[in-house]
């Protein structure tokens, strides 16, 4: 840049104009007989006879000449007067078209012109390419600060309870990077008192424990109380200014909690399985925060494992109604899902004490609810039976009903200000380890994607198996038929563990809905595998490979499943059995999925 400005500033290229009367030393408008004179002296000083310098014999031949004819002969000045030069038109000329103050500058003002262009086309690009790059390499792929997942994956643990999980949540950078303003105390003083029942303080010590929430760290506080106004339907209190914070905490809260899945999903042991009981206790934050429910509702009540959570996603619907309606022995989420269109119009009118119009949007917002059925099946393909050691392809058709009809919509979430997806986590786990074999994330807005990915599977998975082309054209069109009816293909592939009986559950927990996940249990039995590396050992008449379901025989499996309670209410039991086991209660890790319907 240097050498460029140091070349125009020094270097001149004049365009020399053919002028006549300027090469003879005439105004314009001479007369023929000046013109002569002042050729007949030049001549004298420049004609080849005159001086033997040849620069002078040029200069006389190229311009004196050519002048003294282009006045004098009438052709030639008339090719002056047409082309410019008396011997007509010259070679190709090229110009651009610029305003004039660009072709007519000095040395100061080509100098400051010289500097605009170079910051307007040069520097400026580069000051936004600097900053875009330095913002780009702070962020995922996903638009998450680096500096989050770090904080995630340190403080993520395997026992962590889903009451713990909104400390964990808040610990974002984008949320510590939001202003904390001096004017923020007061009314954050006044959102503490409204909230101060949802923050898990020990009322025993209330003044203690108060005193210790404000010793955090002042973003931490802030958002930890902004969410907990979005969570018990608060914001109404909010100043504008926390107001817009407040937002841009619940915009970027689908994004940071998907990435607080994956965190509890990440391999972390031996056998590559991620962690079982925080993933649940993510999802559920997910879906409170969307549905604005709080925490605390999911609390054993009244028989219901599952607390008031999901009826107070209903419009219209408090825990007063709750109370009203478990009365009629209506006590689950499920049991009113269930019932008759006739028998929930009576229960909610007659009993609830709803009107006609309040309970037409109970209805509406029920037949929004997904309904989901899993069919899982695991199996080593082209082998009969599963041994240790075998890399066994798992196959989930997972199908969704609602009672509008509609496969792909939007979740009723008044609560919530922003555009949000349904999304499914579909979750392959032991509980009792606390293990997820497998986990994928679903989700049924797409149809045609969905199509694509379906065919494609069904199509590799017949040509492995040697099917015909009938048989893969066939299987191909009947997944397509049930992607378009509202089912999705899911497939995994995991290594069988060692020999032995595994007693698996599949969760399908939903992201923005309370009560609508759902659990199939599923046995595998691993077989020993045989030095020789060929099958050996007869298949059990029950089924050497897997079972699906919940067999009747075995009610206490089946107890053990349905008798557990909620997270929230036995945190801290849960806590020491961990520590004094070794591992994460059976019960305790059931119960942060126990929001579904057993089968």
């Amino acid at each position: 840049m240097a050498v460029l400005i140091y070349y125009i500033k020094h270097t001149s290229h004049e365009v020399k104009v053919f002028e006549p009367f300027s090469i003879l030393g005439l105004e314009h408008g001479a007369s023929d007989s000046d013109i002569k004179k002042a050729y007949r002296r030049l001549s004298i000083q420049y004609h080849p006879d005159k001086n033997p310098d040849p620069e002078a014999h040029d200069y006389f031949v190229e311009y004196i000449s050519k002048a003294y004819q282009a006045l004098t002969d009438p052709v030639s000045r008339e090719n002056f007067e047409k082309y410019g030069h008396p011997d007509g038109r010259q070679g190709l000329q090229m110009g651009i078209a610029l305003p004039p103050f660009l072709l007519n500058i000095d040395g100061a003002s080509g100098g400051i012109l010289l500097l605009g262009i170079v910051g307007v086309c040069i520097l400026l690009p580069l000051v936004l390419a600097v900053i875009y790059l330095s913002r780009s390499a702070k962020y995922t792929g996903n638009y998450v600060m680096h500096q989050t997942l770090s904080a995630y994956y340190y403080f993520m643990k395997p026992s962590l309870a889903p009451s713990k999980v909104l400390g964990v949540f808040i610990k974002a950078a984008e949320f510590m990077e939001i202003p904390v303003r001096r004017s923020d105390g007061e009314p954050l003083q006044k959102l503490f008192m409204l909230v101060r029942s949802e923050l898990n303080l020990d009322l025993k010590n209330i003044r203690q424990e108060q005193a210790k929430f404000w010793k955090q760290h002042p973003a931490l506080v802030k958002a930890e109380l902004l969410i907990q106004a979005q969570l018990t339907r608060e914001s109404k209190a909010l100043t504008p200014a926390l107001l817009r914070d407040f937002r841009r905490m619940l915009e970027l809260s689908p994004r940071l909690l998907e990435e607080l899945v994956k965190m509890a999903l990440l391999p972390r042991t031996a056998q590559g399985h991620g962690w079982l009981r925080p993933a649940i206790g993510v999802v559920e934050l997910s879906q409170n925060i969307i549905q604005a429910v709080p925490l605390s509702a999911r609390k054993v009540a009244g028989g219901s494992s599952e607390g008031v959570a999901p009826f107070l996603q209903l419009p219209h619907f408090s825990e007063a109604i709750v109370k009203k309606i478990a009365r009629k022995k209506v006590r689950t989420f499920q049991e009113l899902r269930d019932m008759t269109l006739e028998d929930q119009v009576e229960l909610l009118t007659q009993v609830a004490g709803l009107s006609s119009t309040e309970t037409k949007d109970v209805e509406m917002v029920l037949e929004m609810m997904p309904s989901l059925t899993v069919d899982i099946t695991c199996e080593t393909e082209g082998e009969e039976g599963i041994q240790e050691g075998d890399i066994v392809t798992m196959h989930v058709w997972i199908t969704l009903k609602r009672g509008s009809g509609l496969v792909a919509a939007l979740p009723h979430a008044p609560y919530y200000p922003f555009f949000k997806e349904e999304n499914f986590w579909l979750l392959l786990a032991d509980p009792v380890s606390n293990d997820v074999w497998i986990s994928q994330k679903v989700s049924f807005m797409e149809e045609a994607v969905a199509i694509t990915a379906a065919s494609k599977a069904i199509q590799e998975l017949k040509e492995v198996s040697g099917a015909s082309l009938k048989e893969t054209n066939a299987a191909v069109r009947e997944a397509v038929e049930r992607v378009k009816s509202g089912s999705r293909l899911v497939m995994g592939k995991f290594q069988a563990p060692g020999e032995g009986n595994y007693n698996l559950t599949a969760f399908c927990l939903c992201d923005s809905w309370i009560g609508c996940d759902k659990k199939t249990n599923l046995k595998i039995k691993i077989l020993k595998r045989s030095r020789a590396g060929t099958r050996t050992g007869a298949l059990s008449e029950e089924g050497a490979g897997m079972e699906e379901g919940i067999e009747e025989e075995e009610q206490e499996e089946e107890d053990e499943y349905e008798d557990y309670e909620s997270e929230y209410s036995e945190d801290e039991e849960d806590e020491k059995d961990s520590k004094r086991n070794g591992v994460v209660p059976a019960a305790g890790a059931a119960a942060a999925a126990e929001s579904s319907d057993n089968e």
